[in-house]
Order: structure tokens, then C-alpha cells, then sequence
């Protein structure tokens, strides 16, 4: 007998979108002075959502302007102690309205609700409690005994994890007194207003943080005014690049997190039932739009077609569709230029030689899909091994010895995230130590932390976010 889920789909109702949104400076919505405006759809139905503002220069410099002034006359001044009761304000506001929050993350960014519910709105309001309670402790932190914060911090965030990356940006700058110009992705914007109406709830004095949308000019605009202090962006190793040479020569303090090619390692002795659900959510997590997507899968050879036989099945399990249903593992690729990329990734390893199989399972009508794929016959000069798809697509290589795990693993120009899968655990820290990684998982994948420092080098950027690493990006360097 053959049971069928019955459609379980979180209500819309929960939401309000309006039509059209302005700028959010010095605590209110305002129209653009010299900006147009840009629409912003769902990307599992094409249907627009809302249209929003692009800020111009004029724009984004009264944002700047704005920030200045709350920075002089209100935010650096205020004890750590009230800052902290701000921050903690903020967290409860989140968790007041993670529904809210959840369902339109889902409608403008095509990840599964449950993704949105249980991973998305927790982690972001877990990181302004987080940094609300650093607020009032930064002296003894070991940052110095009289920590000072930068300024105006310019913050431009991706559209993988809107909320969540506005969380990880917003908080520690707050915490640590400085103020905040948030540019969020153009195709996903409207957490970030939402998140502003939330500044606006929680009293937060005007202009401490103020959010202009738009894309990549308005981004370009930000990081390279004048009035900034510090820049912080997570995004693509291209955009990172430009930013690190626009800002080179100034004043400004910089962080990157850019992008990954990471290696998610199974060893012959691992727990293979929990490594299948590792790989799985490596790379099917957020539909495969993951900075530190485990797109690497070297499994030891002796194991690799078992490994494989598991994975395949478990991959046709996996329910694709309507992302506000309760029921669905795999969204919706966020845009039609990220689907074009996805399919030209996949393609050029169908021409280079590489086997491709993807799970059965029907494509929707309308919207942007993608299939969970996955490529065998893989070597390290594949384009699909060596270039970042940012989908759910799997590249598989094979390993005899450690030593040719950490030499294939560390033969890329990136250097964010790994994944190793053993019950041994010296096994597990030889190669830990060996790893050109930011980050090592053990027997686990993409587990986030607001306590735990989270960032890559090489060319997925420099800098930490989180943890105490991740507060001191937004301090001065002299106080140490």
C-alpha cells in the first residue's frame, strides 16, 4: 500500500504585502529622490509580489547621512547595557512574528517553509538574543578594556538567507554601537522591510538602522560612500573582489563572505545512514543556494557505489514543489538568471563526460525548478568540481588513502566549509588540521551557531561572522 501526502499548505493570509515600498531612512518609509522602482516576484509562481524602491546616490546618502547622526548624537553614546535592551527587544519582536516572517521569506524566496519556520527565523532571532546579552560585556571579551565601535557600517546581504543574513550583520553591529545602512539582495527584499517596520516596533531610535533596496549600482553606491566606516558583504567571489579593490587605500574596515566549492568527505568507517542524510542536506538545503554547500562528495572508494546506491534513493523521497507546503524538501530557484546558471553548470558537465542523474519527480508549470542532481565520473577538471553552481547539484570524486582526501578536497581556490565522516574521531581531527577550511564539520553539515565564528579565506573572503571573532570586525583595532 502506497500512502500519499495530502497537501499541507501554510496560509498566506498570515502576510501582508503591500503594493509598493519606499526607503526606510531615519526611521521611516520614504520615496526615492533620484531612484526608480523594480518588482520583486515569487519565484515558484512568477507572480509579482510588490514593487520597491532603487536608491540613488541621493538616496543613499541621506541613509548615510542619517546613520551619521544617529551614530553622533544617540547610539555610540548610549551604555552597552541600553543597547543590549534594543537588541533583545528586536529578538522578541522576531520570534513574535516568525510566521509572519517564515511565510514571506518563502513567497519571495522560494525555500521551503519548513526551511524558513525551523532553520531561518529561530537562527536569526537566536543571534540578536545572542548579541544583546554580548551588549553590556564587550570589556571582557578580551577585545580591549575600553572597546570602541567604528561608525557607519555599509551592509550589503545576499538573497539565500535574506533574514538570516540581515541577523548575522545587523546584530553584532548594533551590540557593539555602531549603525547600519542595509542594502539586502534586489530579488529578495521584503524581510528586510518587514525587518524595519520590526526597528520601528521595537523604538529603536531613528537612523540607527536604515535599509535601502535596489541592486547592484545601489550596492556599489553604499560601499563606496564616503561616510562609511565599515563594509560587510556576503555574496559572489566576483562582487567580493571589486569591493576589496574599491575600498582598498581608505579607511574603511572590511569583512567578506563569498563563495564555496566544499568537500563533504565520507570514509569507509563512517555511519553511512547518517552520512547519506549529511550529503543530502549539503546540498539540496535552501534548493543547493548555500555559500558552503557540501557540492563535493569524496566518498573512499571501497564504499562508493553503496554510498551512491543509498543516496539515489533517498534523493527520490524528496517531495519538490509549492514551498509554502509543509510537506516539501525542495523549493523553487530563486530567479530565472540563477535557473540559466544552474542548467549551463549541469550542461557542461554532460559535455566534459560526466554521468548525470537526477531524481524523478515532476517539474511545476510555472516558476523557476531545478531537479536534485547528482554527477559520477567526476575528476577535478570539471567545471562542475571546480566551479561554484549555487543548486542543488552534486559532483562525485573517489579517494583511496586520507592523504588523497585532503589533496583533492584543498585543490580549489576556495576555502570556506568541509564536511569529514568517520567514527574515528583522530581520523576526523587529522584531517580537520589538514583542510584548507574556515570551517570543519564533523559527522554533520551546515549546523550554525551565533556563538561560533563562521567565515572562510582564500577566495571565500576573510573575516568572521559570530561569536566573539565576529564582534570584534566591528571594533577598532587600536583598543587591542
Amino acid at each position: 500500500m502506497t500512502f500519499e501526502y495530502a497537501p499541507a499548505p501554510e496560509s498566506r493570509s498570515v502576510v501582508d504585502i503591500d503594493a509598493s515600498y519606499g526607503l526606510f531612512i531615519d526611521g521611516q518609509f520614504v520615496n526615492p529622490i533620484d531612484g526608480d522602482r523594480i518588482k520583486t516576484i515569487n519565484p515558484a509562481t512568477e507572480e509579482v509580489l510588490a514593487e520597491v524602491s532603487t536608491a540613488g546616490p541621493q538616496d543613499v546618502a541621506a541613509a548615510v547621512a542619517a546613520a551619521r547622526r544617529a551614530y553622533d548624537e544617540v547610539w555610540s553614546a548610549m551604555p552597552g547595557r541600553e543597547r543590549g535592551k534594543y537588541v533583545f527587544r528586536i529578538a522578541r519582536l522576531l520570534q513574535e512574528r516568525s510566521r509572519e516572517l517564515a511565510v514571506l521569506e518563502s513567497l519571495d524566496n522560494g525555500k521551503p517553509i519548513r526551511e524558513s519556520r525551523d532553520v531561518d527565523l529561530p537562527l536569526a532571532a537566536a543571534h540578536f538574543f545572542s548579541h544583546a546579552g554580548w551588549a553590556d560585556k564587550l570589556a571582557y571579551a578580551g577585545l580591549g578594556p575600553s572597546p570602541r565601535s567604528l561608525g557607519v557600517a555599509a551592509q550589503v546581504i545576499p538573497w539565500n538567507f535574506p533574514l538570516l543574513m540581515l541577523a548575522w550583520k545587523v546584530a553584532p553591529a548594533l551590540a557593539t554601537g555602531n549603525t547600519v545602512v542595509l542594502k539586502p539582495a534586489e530579488t529578495t527584499p521584503l524581510t528586510a522591510l518587514a525587518f524595519a517596520d520590526i526597528c520601528r516596533q521595537a523604538e529603536l531610535p531613528p537612523g540607527v538602522v536604515n535599509i535601502i533596496t535596489g541592486a547592484g549600482e545601489t550596492g556599489r553606491l553604499l560601499v563606496e560612500s564616503d561616510g562609511v566606516d565599515k563594509v560587510a558583504f556576503t555574496g559572489s567571489t566576483e562582487v567580493g573582489k571589486q569591493i576589496q579593490r574599491s575600498v582598498a587605500g581608505t579607511r574603511k574596515r572590511l569583512t567578506l563572505e563569498l563563495g564555496g566549492k566544499s568537500a563533504n568527505i565520507v570514509f569507509d568507517d563512517a555511519p553511512l545512514d547518517e552520512a547519506v542524510e549529511g550529503i543530502v542536506n549539503g546540498i539540496t538545503f535552501n534548493q543547493g543556494h548555500v555559500c558552503c554547500a557540501g557540492s563535493r562528495l569524496l566518498v573512499q572508494e571501497s564504499i562508493a557505489e553503496e554510498v551512491l546506491d543509498r543516496l539515489r534513493r533517498r534523493l527520490t523521497t524528496l517531495r519538490l514543489g509549492d514551498p509554502l507546503d509543509k510537506n516539501t524538501d525542495i523549493g523553487a530557484i530563486n530567479s530565472a538568471a540563477q535557473l540559466a546558471r544552474i542548467t549551463e553548470l549541469a550542461a557542461s558537465g554532460d559535455a566534459e563526460g560526466a554521468e548525470r542523474w537526477s531524481a524523478p519527480c515532476s517539474l511545476p508549470d510555472r516558476g523557476f525548478w531545478f531537479p536534485p542532481t547528482v554527477f559520477t565520473g567526476v575528476t577535478q577538471a570539471h567545471r562542475i568540481a571546480r566551479e561554484e553552481i549555487f543548486g542543488p547539484v552534486l559532483s562525485v570524486l573517489t579517494f583511496r588513502t586520507p592523504h588523497e582526501a585532503v589533496e583533492k578536497a584543498n585543490n580549489t581556490p576556495y576555502g570556506l566549509s568541509a564536511g569529514v565522516w568517520s567514527e574515528k574521531g583522530s581520523r576526523i581531527l587529522w584531517m580537520a588540521s589538514r583542510l584548507r577550511a574556515g570551517v570543519v564539520w564533523a559527522n554533520t553539515f551546515n549546523r550554525f551557531d551565533p556563538a561560533s565564528p563562521f567565515g572562510g579565506y582564500r577566495e571565500s573572503g576573510f573575516g568572521r561572522e559570530g561569536g566573539i571573532a565576529g564582534l570584534a570586525a566591528y571594533l577598532q583595532e587600536d583598543d587591542r
